[in-house]
């Protein structure tokens, strides 16, 4: 027996010695909870605690209950008063990092009571503790007057109320207000505040239940950050890059929610996951909601994807201080899931628990949230009461002064009254005239109205018959030409013919359209083409023709020589440009207007023009109708001769 004891003990001596050997060879790693213990000071201690980037990165919250609690005995002991309200102020917030609340606020209180015997960054300390305690708790008339001693202290200028009411459930409300407050004292080149600021409006409008509007807010934030983190122009704590990643961390978990609310579940689940392990290694409170919150989404995006062994992973999860609302989203998934898998007696029982937790909820939910509000709007309005209290008291007096004088009064108030009678009289008079004065203009409109509609009809009708007129014209033109040899005088009469055929084209287009004033140009050439090929039978069937006038108007007084000079051009090129082949003839007509200008040109690759056309322009009709109608639009006919084809141009106002 004696043997075995001594071969256990040298085992363990082995094993010490290769643990001290392997520390020395590897060398240990900076520890936060050991830095604590090596300093003699408490406020040395106090300092380190506080300043710690990540206090239970190696040690847990307990660890450092346990000696913080050894230091205070000691310095209770000793009967030190300062070193006791050092170590009482960080076993508060060690309290409130675990989630005990209550054990933090009772001491809290406490500290705040003696709160003469702190420096000023202790007592900033035990209002910031109290003020997250409250919230937690939901009392929120006691949080408001922690934030009003704060600005008694100087230690804020305001007192906010946004993440009041967002605790609240009024989201909107809470956004509008932060936006109010916080968006003026953001400079424009600060990347991480407007990062935190687009990531907290961002996150109101997701709880909104506006989640791609919300998503928008969220990637704006994520890039400011982005900038923040990669400008290497500025100089970086490692507590400024800490929590950077956790605002990144916080970000991406927001924008992972908002895919899980849009169905996009596959993109949800690697945020999720980044976002729980970064929040992990904040030993902030604030963070445990979080972490708590992108479970349960987690969990349900895993469920949407059918991969329950990893929902239920997430769901198993044994969280510390879960809040109601988040109890029964997890009973809800958890009674999903079990529904899921067919397991019905569970999926029973989680959602008979959800409905207990519900009817206790509802029975106190809806007092407990007026209540609240009521203190809240009372607090947020009690400096405007202040005033009103103020001017009230001096409206008092000058009431007890105009009392005096009452009897001298009596006789102006009479008069007063007989004006008022008179007035109100005056105003009587004026509505009924009024009431008559109206109804005379609905009449008078309903008239001028009629006489328009009548108007139109009219001019529809006047262009109607015009048209008729000309295609009367057209038809005696076409009579004329079979009763006639001479083949000049036939082609005259044809391009009579087409002329008339074109004025009588525009109105014909005037009477279709319900604007009577203009002429769409885009159709009107496209039928008046038709025509055209319509007379010249054999020819231009094969010819590429483009009309580039989409959306141009013209009035009558231009549309008309306009329709005129196209149909010259038109028949023109049909009858001389391709007298061999019109296989890869190919004619461009383009019309625009910009403001009061437009602009007219027209081409085709044809034979050109003889050498001797400025000599034929003087005898030829189409050329010199040409010239007249472009004088009438009050421009100058241009023409451009090319080796192949001619091009005709002019501008118009």
């Amino acid at each position: 027996m004696g043997r075995y004891v001594r071969f256990l003990f040298t085992i363990i001596y082995f094993a010490f010695l290769f643990s001290g050997s392997a520390q020395s060879i590897t060398g240990e790693e900076p520890n936060t909870l050991k830095e604590f213990q090596d300093i003699n000071t408490p406020s040395g201690r106090f300092n380190v605690f506080f300043n710690s980037v990540n206090r239970y990165q190696e040690h847990s919250a307990y660890d450092w209950l346990d000696t913080v609690k050894i230091y205070l005995s000691n310095a209770q002991k000793t009967n030190d008063t300062i070193a006791t309200r050092l170590y009482q102020v960080m076993q508060a917030q060690i309290y409130n990092d675990l989630g005990e609340y209550d054990k933090s606020t009772a001491l809290a209180k406490e500290l705040y009571f003696a709160k003469d015997s702190l420096d000023t960054e202790s007592q900033k300390i035990v209002l910031d503790v109290l003020d997250d305690n409250y919230a937690n708790l939901q009392l929120y008339d006691k949080q408001i007057e922690i934030r009003k001693q704060k600005r008694e202290m100087g230690i804020t200028e305001n007192v906010a109320f946004y993440d009041i009411y967002s605790n609240l459930g009024l989201y909107r409300k809470a956004r509008n207000q932060y936006i109010m407050e916080v968006k003026p004292t953001i400079a424009d080149n600060d990347s991480y505040g407007l990062a935190k600021y687009h990531s907290k409006v961002g996150n109101y409008l997701r709880l909104d239940n506006s989640a791609p509007t919300a998503l928008s807010e969220l990637k704006k934030a994520k890039a400011y950050l982005d900038v923040y983190l990669n400008d290497i122009s500025v100089q970086k704590s490692e507590a400024e890059i800490f929590e950077s990643d956790l605002l990144k961390a916080d970000i991406e978990g927001n924008i992972a929610k908002c895919h899980v609310m849009l169905g996009e579940y596959e993109q949800a689940i690697p945020l999720l996951k980044g976002s729980i392990e970064a929040l992990e290694a904040s030993p902030k409170n604030a963070h445990r909601n979080e972490i708590i919150e992108n479970t349960l989404y987690l969990a349900d995006a895993n469920l949407q994807l059918e991969r329950y062994s990893e929902a239920k992973k997430s769901l198993d999860v044994d969280f510390e201080n879960i809040g109601i609302l988040q109890s029964i989203k997890r009973n809800s998934l958890l009674a999903a899931y079990y529904d899921k898998v067919e397991n019905y007696k569970n999926a029973a029982m989680y959602y008979k628990r959800n409905e207990r937790i519900k009817d206790s909820l509802a029975q106190k939910q809806s007092s407990i949230i007026k209540q609240q509000l009521v203190t809240i709007v009372a607090n947020e309005d009690l400096e405007n009461s202040q005033r009103l209290i103020d001017e009230q008291k001096r409206i008092n007096e000058l009431a007890r002064s105009e009392m005096k004088a009452k009897d001298e009064r009596i006789n102006l108030v009479f008069i007063s009254l007989i004006f008022t009678l008179l007035g109100f009289a005056g105003l009587v008079y004026a509505y009924v005239k009024s009431i008559k004065n109206q109804r005379l203009i609905a009449e008078q409109n309903h008239i001028i109205e009629n006489a328009l509609i009548e108007k139109d009809s009219l001019l529809k009708e006047i262009h109607h018959r015009v048209k008729n007129n000309l295609q009367m014209v057209s038809s005696l033109l076409s009579l004329q030409t079979k009763n006639t040899r001479s083949k000049a005088a036939i082609e005259a009469l044809e391009e009579g013919k087409s002329r008339v055929k074109a004025m009588a084209l525009i109105h014909q287009k005037l009477y279709q359209n319900d604007d009577l004033s203009v002429i769409e140009m885009q159709g009107y050439i496209e039928s008046l083409i038709n025509s055209v090929q319509s007379v010249y039978k054999k020819g231009g069937h094969n010819i590429s023709i483009t009309i580039d006038a989409e959306g141009t108007e013209l009035d009558i007084d231009r549309a008309i020589p306009f329709g005129l000079i196209l149909n010259e051009l038109v028949s023109n090129s049909f009858k001389y440009a391709f007298p061999e082949n019109d296989e890869n003839g190919k004619i461009y007509i383009h019309l625009r207007k910009n403001g009061d200008q437009g602009y007219f040109e027209y081409t085709d690759n044809g034979v050109g023009l003889p050498e001797d056309a400025e000599e034929r322009a003087h005898s030829s009709m189409g050329i010199r109708l040409m010239n007249r109608l472009v004088n009438q639009l009050q421009s100058k006919l241009n023409i451009d001769r090319d080796n192949e084809g001619v091009r005709f141009w002019f501008n118009f106002s």
